[in-house]
C-alpha cells in the first residue's frame, strides 16, 4: 500500500519540531505509524532487490513520539512515554511468556515465541522465531523467520541517526547464548553465531579458509565463533568463519514446531 501521505506528514512534523505544529494531527500520525508497525504493514528496514533499505521516516515518527508524547504510568511499575504492546487474546498469533516486555511499535510474527525478554520499539520479529530468556532486541532491530535468539544474547538497537541501518538477522539464523550483534551488523540467512561471540560494525570477520576479511556483514550460511588476530603485539577480538553450514549443524539447530504451535481458539 501507498503510505506516502503519512510519510510526508511525519517528515514535515520532524523538520518543524516547533510549538507551531498541529500537535493533535502530529500525534494522530504517530499513532497511525505505530499501529502499522504493530501490524507488520510497514518496517523500519526492508529488503528490496537484495539490498536492505532503511525507511527513515518511520524512525522519525518514533523520535517524534519521544518528543511529543507525555510520560504516564505503565505496567511493571514504570513511567514512560510509550505504551507496551497489547496482546490480542481474541486472535493469538504468537506466545508470550511473562514477564516479557514488548514496547508498542513492534511486530511479532505468527507462531513466534517470546520468552521473558525485552523487545524495544520499532523491532520486527518474524514467523516462528524464538526470543529466549533474558535476550534483548534493540530498537528497530529486524529479525527474520525461523530464527532462535538464544538466552542472554543482545541484538543491538539503532534509532539514531534516523538514516542509520539497524541490526539485521535474516531468516533461519541461530544466535548463540551471550552473543552480541551490534551497530547495524547484518547476519545473512542460514547463519549460526556460536555462544559468546561479539560482532560490532568494526569487528573483523575472517574466513578461516579464504582469509577474506569482512566488516559489518556475516555471509549467508556461515558458522562464526569468537577468535582473535595479532596486531602490534596485541590480540584483537574478531569473528572467525570456521565453516559453512552443513546438514549435521543444521540438524542440531532445527526448529521444534511443537514449541511454536500457537493455540487457535
Amino acid at each position: 500500500m501507498d503510505f506516502s501521505n503519512l510519510k510526508n506528514k511525519i517528515e514535515s512534523f520532524f523538520e518543524e519540531q516547533s510549538e507551531s505544529i498541529d500537535l493533535e494531527e502530529a500525534l494522530q500520525c504517530i499513532d497511525e505509524t505505530f499501529s502499522l508497525l504493530n501490524q507488520g504493514r510497514i518496517r523500519v528496514a526492508e529488503k528490496i532487490d537484495g539490498e536492505w533499505i532503511v525507511n527513515s521516516w518511520i524512525k522519525k515518527a518514533i523520535l517524534l513520539a519521544f518528543k511529543l508524547k507525555k510520560p504516564k504510568e505503565q505496567e511493571f511499575d514504570s513511567f514512560d512515554k510509550l505504551d507496551l504492546l497489547k496482546f490480542d487474546f481474541e486472535n493469538p498469533r504468537y506466545r508470550k511468556v511473562p514477564p516479557a516486555v514488548i514496547r508498542n511499535g513492534v511486530y511479532i510474527g505468527t507462531d513466534a515465541v517470546i520468552m521473558p525478554s525485552y523487545i524495544n520499539v520499532g523491532a520486527y520479529i518474524g514467523n516462528k522465531t524464538m526470543i529466549d530468556i533474558n535476550a534483548a532486541v534493540g530498537s528497530c532491530a529486524q529479525i527474520g523467520k525461523n530464527c532462535h535468539i538464544a538466552a542472554l544474547s543482545c541484538i543491538g538497537g539503532v534509532l539514531e541517526p534516523e538514516t542509520a541501518s539497524p541490526t539485521i538477522i535474516e531468516d533461519n539464523c541461530f544466535i548463540g547464548a551471550h552473543s552480541s550483534i551490534l551497530e547495524g551488523v547484518i547476519v545473512e540467512e542460514n547463519s549460526v553465531i556460536a555462544a559468546g561471540v561479539t560482532i560490532t560494525g568494526s569487528t573483523k570477520i575472517i574466513d578461516r579458509y579464504t582469509k577474506e576479511t569482512l566488516n559489518g556483514r556475516v555471509p549467508s550460511g556461515s558458522v562464526v565463533v569468537q577468535g582473535s588476530y595479532p596486531s602490534n603485539g596485541l590480540n584483537i577480538s574478531c569473528g572467525i568463519i570456521i565453516k559453512r553450514i552443513d546438514t549435521k549443524t543444521r540438524s542440531k539447530l532445527s526448529i521444534n514446531d511443537i514449541l511454536r504451535e500457537t493455540p487457535r481458539f
